[in-house]
C-alpha cells in the first residue's frame, strides 16, 4: 500500500465507521519525536495497515537514527499512534501502537503474551515445533520467533527491531523460560535496514539438535541452522493434508528439504514416496527423519537433483505430487522470471501426473498473490493440456496470524488441485 494507495480505504471499506485514535492531548515520556502524515494518509493507519511508506509523510527527516520511536500524528494533528521509523527505507514507518500507549517494556511483555496465550489456543496436541511471534500479525514487527520444544530461535529484521530486541528477549525468558534462545538474523529486509547478519546465542546454551514432534510425527531440527530457523513451521497444516490424501498412491515431494510432507506421505500409507531436493545434506536429514518414524525403507527413495530437471527426464507418474520451491521473487523486480519458473514447474508436475492425481502447489513469494499464482498455475495447465480441479485454498497455520488491514502479511499461497 504504496502513496496515494490510502484514499482507495473509502471505496473499500464504504460502510465502514471512521476509526478514531486517542486525542492528541497526552503523550508518553518516552517519545520525543512527532512525524506528521500528508494530507489523507492517515485512512491506511487507522485501518490497521502497520506500515507507512516515505512518500505518505510530510516531515520526513534523513537524518533520524533508523529505529527510532516516534509519534505518528494526521495531517492536523491528530495523534494516530507510535511506532518506529528508519528514513532510509520505502517503509519508513512500521506501527506498534494506535493511540497514546507509551512503548515501554510492559508494552513489549503485553504483546508476547498474548502472542503465546494464542499459541496455546491454537497448537493441538503432538505439535512441539511453530511459530511464537509472527511480526506484524502479532503486533511486533521485525520480530519471528519460532518454537521448537523449550528452545527458541529468533528473527530480528529491522532496525527498530534492533532497538526493541533485548526487551523481547527478556519477556521471552519471563514468560516462556526457554533453555536457550538462538539469534538467526539475516536476509533481504535486514539488508534493505542498513543491518549486518547478526546470529548466536542470546539466552542458555548451543542447544545442538532437537528432535520435535509435528501433527505426532518426529523430526530433527537444529534450531537456527539450514533453512530459515531450521524447519518450515509454516507447512504443519498442509503436510497433514497430505497425510490424509497418501493412503496407496505413490508420492512424489519435490523440494522436499528436511522431509516433512515425505515423511507426512509414508505415515499417511503412501506405497512410495520419491523425495527430491538439490541440497545433499538436506537429504541426509529427511532420510533421518524417515527412519526416526520407523517407515519402511522400500517405501522411500531419496534424489540428490535439481527438481525441474527431474520433472522433464523422469518417465513416472505420480499420484500425489508436492511442490513446495523456495521464495523465486524475492523483490518485486523478480515477479516476471519467477512467473516463469512457477510455470515451467507446474506444467512439469501437471505432466507427471496420473489421472485422478492430486497436487499441492505453493509459492511462499510474497510479491506473488494468490490470484497471480493460480493465474500462473491454470496457464500451467493449459500448456500441460490437462483438465484440473480447485479443490481447496493452502496457506500457513494459526501460528501465523496476519493483521485484517495488512494483506502484505500472506506470503505462502497454495492450492489443493485435482488433475482429470
Amino acid at each position: 500500500m504504496g502513496e496515494g494507495e490510502g484514499e482507495g480505504f473509502a471505496a473499500i471499506f464504504p460502510g465502514l465507521v471512521r476509526l478514531r485514535a486517542a486525542p492528541a492531548t497526552a503523550s508518553a515520556a518516552n517519545l520525543k519525536m512527532d512525524i506528521h502524515l500528508r494530507s489523507g494518509k492517515d485512512r491506511p493507519v487507522r485501518f490497521g495497515h502497520p506500515w507507512i511508506f516515505s512518500g505518505a509523510i510530510r516531515d520526513l527527516d534523513a537524518s533520524i537514527e533508523p529505529g527510532t520511536v516516534v509519534q505518528v500524528r494526521a495531517a492536523n494533528g491528530e495523534l494516530l499512534g507510535s511506532g518506529y521509523i528508519n528514513p532510509g527505507c520505502a517503509i519508513a514507518i512500521r506501527m506498534l501502537a494506535l493511540g497514546d500507549e507509551p512503548i515501554d517494556p510492559a508494552f513489549i511483555a503485553k504483546r508476547v503474551d498474548a502472542a503465546i496465550a494464542l499459541r496455546r489456543a491454537v497448537i493441538g496436541p503432538g505439535t512441539t515445533a511453530y511459530r511464537l511471534i509472527n511480526g506484524e500479525g502479532d503486533g511486533l514487527p521485525g520480530f519471528v520467533v519460532d518454537r521448537y520444544e523449550d528452545v527458541l530461535v529468533l528473527q530480528c529484521l529491522t532496525a527498530g527491531a534492533e532497538r526493541l530486541k533485548a526487551w523481547v528477549v527478556e519477556a521471552l525468558i519471563a514468560s516462556v523460560a526457554p533453555r536457550a534462545i538462538i539469534e538467526r538474523s539475516d536476509g533481504s529486509v535486514r539488508e534493505a535496514e542498513g543491518l549486518a547478519t547478526s546470529s548466536g546465542m542470546l539466552h542458555g546454551r548451543p542447544p545442538g539438535e532437537v528432535v520435535v514432534c509435528e501433527n505426532g510425527l518426529r523430526f530433527a531440527v537444529t534450531p537456527g541452522s539450514g533453512q530459515k530457523t531450521g524447519h518450515f513451521c509454516d507447512q504443519r497444516p498442509n503436510r497433514r493434508l497430505l497425510r490424509d490424501l497418501a493412503g496407496g498412491r505413490r508420492v512424489l515431494d519435490a523440494f522436499a528439504y528436511t522431509g516433512g510432507f515425505a515423511v507426512h506421505g509414508g505415515a499417511g500409507g503412501a506405497v512410495k514416496v520419491v523425495v527430491v531436493d538439490s541440497s545433499a545434506r538436506a537429504l541426509e536429514v529427511a532420510q533421518q527423519n524417515w527412519v526416526l518414524n520407523a517407515l519402511p525403507d522400500a517405501a522411500a527413495e531419496f534424489v540428490h537433483g535439481d527438481v525441474e530437471r527431474y520433472l522433464r527426464e523422469t518417465g513416472r507418474v505420480f499420484d500425489l505430487i508436492v511442490l513446495d520451491p523456495p521464495a523465486l521473487a524475492k523483490q518485486r523486480k523478480d515477479v516476471p522470471r519467477a512467473a516463469r519458473a512457477y510455470k515451467d514447474l507446474n506444467l512439469w508436475s501437471f505432466r507427471r501426473a496420473a489421472p485422478g492425481a492430486f497436487v499441492l502447489t505453493f509459492t511462499c513469494s510474497q510479491h506473488v498473490d494468490a490470484q497471480f499464482f493460480r493465474k500462473i498455475v491454470l496457464a500451467a495447465a493449459v500448456d500441460a493440456q490437462r483438465s484440473v480441479q480447485l479443490l481447496q485454498h493452502l496457506g500457513p497455520g494459526a501460528d501465523h496470524p496476519v493483521a485484517l488491514g495488512h494483506p502484505e502479511g500472506e506470503y505462502l499461497h497454495g492450492v489443493l488441485l485435482r488433475v482429470s
